[in-house]
């Protein structure tokens, strides 16, 4: 392969690497990427849950496939049990609580990465693993950190999933596709001749794409219930069949005709009702974010100036986090933001280097600034 993946191995001082396989293209090309630089790869799967889905059945035997085309041993370990506490239950108790939870980063963290490497460190005396994520990991002599950045090809960029990774998952990791685009991955699966190079992208959560839809998930653990949909003066405008089928920021499916857009706005969960109002209601001035993770830097102790994302595709957008006890911030927008929902990511950014990032707890209304 010549120079022309070098840099995505620029941390590995090993020469055996684990490859998480979920059967798509992107783990496919990681593993063939190292595969074909030299490297002794062993790819590894991960059986989260029965039925259909990308990381399931199906994944597990084309990433058999994968294995074998490549001659590289594969291994399949079952934590059902762990994806079931850490992501089923924690999904369910989320909705439940009117908040929206996010999966995705709760998951890379303790059913992935954690497992991963520890089963590479234990059972394969490999202490590097690697992954399909589009991201970038790189060691910060200064602060003797590893620091996490964007992908290049920014409409994958995958480090808003990322944020919740310790040093030692960082240290640990590898990241093949951070420097490429898609495009480059489709053809590198293509020159070698990959069974999954012409798989489509999964463009669900695993758990939706399983059960048809997240509503179709839910209602396996949580009873519809119906209640009131209301404005924010209290006055019944309709009703719903289960908080838990509606996101603060939703404008669709919401079933009551009006004058002009009606947006979610809160969830009630304990009165069982769905609060609505128009778009400027549905901006908020500030947030609290718990479970915070600083990443790239160590927490500072003074505020500082950042662009965060409080949506895997929303814009960054100016602002300033101030750091608070018990690994808490208080983000301050710079302009009101739409759309700010309990249970998903705040993720903050200098540039294209993760900050931090932490789950949204709560956030100010409009309505209670002077």
């Amino acid at each position: 392969m010549g120079n022309h993946h070098k840099q995505a191995l620029n941390l590995c001082i090993m020469n055996k690497v684990v490859v998480g396989l979920s059967g798509g293209v992107d783990s496919s090309t990681a593993a063939a990427i190292l595969h074909h630089q030299g490297y002794e790869v062993i790819g590894l799967t991960l059986w989260l849950m029965k039925g259909k889905g990308q990381c399931c059945s199906e994944g597990m035997i084309d990433a058999a496939y994968i294995c074998e085309q490549l001659g590289i041993p594969h291994h399949i370990v079952d934590i059902r049990d762990v994806f079931t506490t850490n992501i089923i239950d924690y999904l369910v108790a989320g909705y439940s609580a009117g908040i929206t939870p996010l999966p995705c980063s709760q998951c890379n963290k303790t059913v992935k990465f954690g497992p991963m490497l520890q089963y590479a460190r234990e059972n394969l005396k490999c202490d590097r693993i690697a992954t399909g994520h589009y991201a970038r990991i790189q060691y910060d002599e200064v602060s003797g950190r590893y620091q996490l950045l964007r992908a290049i090809d920014r409409n994958k960029d995958q480090s808003y999933f990322l944020y919740d990774l310790s040093q030692d998952l960082l240290a640990g990791s590898v990241f093949p596709l951070g420097e490429l685009h898609k495009s480059e991955t489709r053809r590198l699966a293509d020159e070698y001749n990959l069974k999954t190079a012409d798989k489509p992208e999964s463009q669900d959560l695993c758990l939706v794409e399983s059960n048809g839809s997240m509503r179709a998930f839910l209602d396996k653990y949580l009873t519809p219930k119906k209640g009131d949909i209301v404005d924010t003066s209290g006055k019944i405008l309709g009703q719903h069949d289960g908080v838990h089928h509606y996101t603060i920021g939703q404008r669709k499916g919401i079933g009551i005709a009006a004058a002009e857009p009606l947006y979610v706005i809160a969830l009630d969960a304990v009165n069982n009702r769905v609060v609505v109002g128009d778009r400027t209601k549905a901006r908020a001035p500030e947030c609290t974010v718990a479970r915070v993770n600083w990443v790239s830097i160590a927490q500072p102790a003074t505020p500082i100036r950042a662009q965060v994302q409080v949506r895997y595709r929303s814009t960054p957008v100016p602002v300033t986090v101030i750091p608070l006890e018990n690994s808490h911030v208080r983000i301050v927008f710079d302009e009101p933001e739409f759309s700010i929902t309990p249970g998903q990511a705040a993720v903050w950014y200098d540039g294209e280097k993760v900050l931090a990032g932490g789950i949204i707890e709560q956030f100010s209304e409009m309505t209670n600034q002077g």
